[in-house]
């Protein structure tokens, strides 16, 4: 019996979502990694997974022993690395969660580069604007844009985000040019998301900022098809500069009640505990904070 053996086939079958993935991913037969877990719901007295033929849920007991697994095995493998001598250059894989538009603009450019610089290093990268969970899902490290969630995670800053009113010089010939938040009640807005009403924070310069209620024909949770539609002269929108940096610099889009821009955004590196003394994270974490900051990057 090898308790952390088990703890690492179950964190497998957790992260590929099936026996037949976590076998494959392990080298190991479907009936063999059955076979363990179910001795290790017998030792443990407790059912872990619900199993159907079409997928495998979770139980509560099941999540609570998947995340202290992660941290244990995390914490095993920190130990063997310190004993092996294997702490001077990073080695190992990283799971990252980032937004996909940030990703697209900057990580296609950068990972390539981290990765030549760290051989023994390997990055798995899922793009997704949802804030995942790291612990329940198995991430190493996440990007996140904006206000973080009070949490047991720890977050370090990597650099900040401009964000800019725009629209196409067509519309604004248009519709005219808003001198002031309320007059974009009188525009069509196009914003980023879903729901039914979203707020536009403008700084006032009175240390209380302006919120302006915004309506618009199209809703989207992607930058990239929301600052095509402002090209078409579909309405102003709302974008960090990373998506319409390109735009404003060729004139397709303008800035708008520029003056009025609210403080930027934080990117932030947020990894569990468990990982703060992990090689391979923290390296990636120092890459992208001297590569972000440096100040031909534009952001």
């Amino acid at each position: 019996m090898n308790p952390f053996e088990d703890m690492r086939i179950f964190c497998q079958v957790m992260d590929s979502g099936s026996f037949t993935s976590a076998a494959d991913q392990l080298g190991l037969s479907k009936q063999f990694v059955s076979r363990r877990l179910m001795q290790l719901e017998e030792r443990l007295g407790v059912r872990l997974l619900n199993r159907s033929t079409r997928r495998l849920d979770v139980t509560p007991l099941g999540q609570s022993y998947y995340e202290s697994a992660l941290r244990l095995l995390g914490e095993v493998e920190q130990v063997e690395q310190g004993i092996a001598g294997q702490t001077a250059e990073p080695r190992g894989t990283i799971r990252l969660s980032a937004p996909l538009s940030f990703a697209v603009a900057h990580l296609g450019c950068l990972l390539p580069v981290f990765l030549q610089r760290y051989r023994d290093v390997t990055v798995e990268v899922d793009l997704s604007d949802r804030p995942v969970d790291l612990l329940g899902e198995g991430y190493d490290l996440a990007l996140r844009i904006g206000v973080l969630e009070d949490s047991t995670l720890i977050a370090r800053r990597i650099a900040s985000i401009e964000r800019v009113y725009c629209a196409s010089p067509a519309y604004l010939a248009e519709r005219g040019m808003p001198l002031k938040p309320e007059d974009l009640h009188s525009h069509d807005c196009l914003p980023y998301g879903h729901g039914r009403s979203v707020q536009w924070r403008f700084n006032a310069g009175q240390g209380k900022p302006v919120l302006v209620n915004v309506t618009g024909r199209m809703r989207v949770n992607n930058g990239e098809l929301l600052r095509d539609a402002a090209v078409q002269g579909m309405g102003i929108t709302y974008l960090p500069t990373f998506i319409v940096g390109a735009a404003l610099k060729d004139g397709r889009l303008v800035p708008v009640l520029d003056d009025l821009r609210p403080e930027p955004l934080t990117l932030s590196a947020v990894y569990p505990q468990h990982r703060q003394a992990s090689r391979p994270v923290q390296a990636l974490v120092e890459f992208l904070r001297e590569r972000l900051n440096q100040s031909n990057v534009a952001l």
